[in-house]
C-alpha cells in the first residue's frame, strides 16, 4: 500500500510542477507578444523596451515557483522592491508592471487584473535636480576651446566632434540618448533646426540660437562628413558608428577632469541647468516644458524649485535693504 501511495503523490509532484512549468511558459509567451505590442504598435523607444524586458523579467522569477500572480503574490512583490530600491527606481518598475497587467486585461489573457485592488502611494524624495553652476560650464567650455590643435588632422576632428557635442546638450537641454541618436538628416545647419526624436519616439524641434554653436556644427560636419554619411547618424565615434551614450558620458567626465572640476558631471546635468537657468531668466514654464519635451508641465515644474532657491538666496544677499541703517524700535 505504501508503494502504491508513494507512486500517486509522485504523480501528483510531477502533475503540479509540470502544471506551474505550463503556466511559466505561456506567462514568458504572454511577456514577448507585449514587448512587441509595444514595440510596434505603441513605438516605445529602445530604452523603454530594454527597461520594460528588464522589470518584467523581474517580476516572472520572482514568481515563477508557483506561477501565481494574484494580488497577494503583487504586493508581496512590490514590498520586496521597497526593501531593495530608491524610490523613483520603485516608481518605474511599478509602472512597467502596472502596464503590463493592463495589457493583459485588455486582450483577456487574465480576469481579473490585480492593480484594480492596489493603491501605490510615494513619497516625493524632496531631491532637487543637481545642476552645474554656471562658472563651471563656462570652465568647462573654455577649456575645451583651449584644447584646439589643428596640427593633427585626426584629433582635430574628434575635438570638434566633442566640443560639439557638449555645446549641444546646453544649447538644446537635450536627453543623452536624444544627442546620440540624432539622425544626420535630422539637422539643419542653414536654419540651426535640430529635430529630437524624445521619448514615445514624439518628436520636436529646437532652435540652435547662437551663431558661434552652428559654426562649430557646421565645422564638425564639414571634418566628418563621410563618416556621418555613411554611419547615419551626426555624431560618430573614430570607428565610423554612432557616438554612443556611454562614450558620451566618458567623455565629458575626462574633459571636467582635465579642466580641474571636481564636481561629478553627467550629460543630464546639463539639461537640468539648461531649464533652470531658462527660468530663471524668465523664460515661461510652458515653453521649457515644450523645448524639453516633458509630457506634463509637472515634471518641468521641479525647475521653478531651484530657481526659487536662487532667487532667494539672491535677494537675501543682495537685496538693497540689506545697506539700510533701518531703525527698529526695541
Amino acid at each position: 500500500m505504501r508503494g502504491k501511495y508513494s507512486v500517486v503523490w509522485t504523480k501528483m509532484c510531477y502533475t503540479t510542477q509540470k502544471g506551474v512549468e505550463d503556466k511559466n511558459m505561456n506567462q514568458k509567451e504572454q511577456m514577448r507578444k507585449y514587448l512587441e505590442y509595444c514595440e510596434f504598435r505603441k513605438e516605445l523607444d529602445k530604452n523603454t523596451l530594454k527597461a520594460y524586458r528588464i522589470d518584467l523579467r523581474q517580476f516572472l522569477v520572482f514568481q515563477a515557483e508557483d506561477g501565481i500572480r494574484d494580488k497577494n503574490k503583487v504586493e508581496e512583490y512590490i514590498t520586496e522592491l521597497h526593501k531593495k530600491y530608491k524610490p523613483k527606481t520603485i516608481r518605474r518598475k511599478i509602472a512597467s508592471m502596472k502596464a503590463y497587467f493592463n495589457y493583459l486585461e485588455e486582450f483577456e489573457f487574465i480576469h481579473d487584473n490585480p492593480f484594480r485592488k492596489i493603491k501605490v502611494k510615494f513619497k516625493e524624495s524632496g531631491i532637487l535636480p543637481r545642476i552645474i553652476p554656471r562658472e563651471e560650464i563656462e570652465q568647462l567650455l573654455n577649456f575645451i576651446y583651449a584644447q584646439e590643435d589643428k596640427r593633427s588632422y585626426k584629433t582635430y576632428r574628434y575635438w570638434l566632434r566633442d566640443v560639439a557635442v557638449i555645446e549641444t546638450f546646453f544649447a538644446t537641454g537635450a536627453r543623452v540618448y536624444e544627442i546620440s541618436n540624432i539622425k544626420a538628416d535630422c539637422v539643419n545647419l542653414n536654419t540651426g533646426l535640430i529635430k529630437i526624436m524624445g521619448k514615445g519616439k514624439k518628436e520636436r524641434y529646437i532652435q540652435i540660437a547662437s551663431a558661434d554653436i552652428l559654426d562649430i556644427l557646421k565645422k564638425y560636419y564639414s571634418e566628418n562628413l563621410e563618416a556621418i554619411k555613411q554611419c547615419g547618424y551626426f555624431f560618430v565615434n573614430s570607428r565610423g558608428s554612432r557616438y554612443t551614450e556611454q562614450s558620451i558620458r566618458l567623455m565629458i567626465k575626462k574633459y571636467a577632469r582635465l579642466a580641474g572640476i571636481e564636481r561629478n558631471i553627467t550629460p543630464h546635468m546639463f539639461r537640468h541647468s539648461f531649464a533652470t537657468y531658462l527660468i530663471e531668466e524668465g523664460v515661461d514654464v510652458s515653453c521649457v516644458q515644450q523645448i524639453l519635451g516633458h509630457s506634463s508641465i509637472k515634471t518641468t515644474q521641479i525647475y521653478i524649485h531651484i530657481a526659487a532657491r536662487k532667487q532667494a538666496e539672491i535677494l537675501r544677499k543682495l537685496h538693497p535693504r540689506n545697506q539700510m541703517n533701518i531703525k527698529r524700535a526695541a
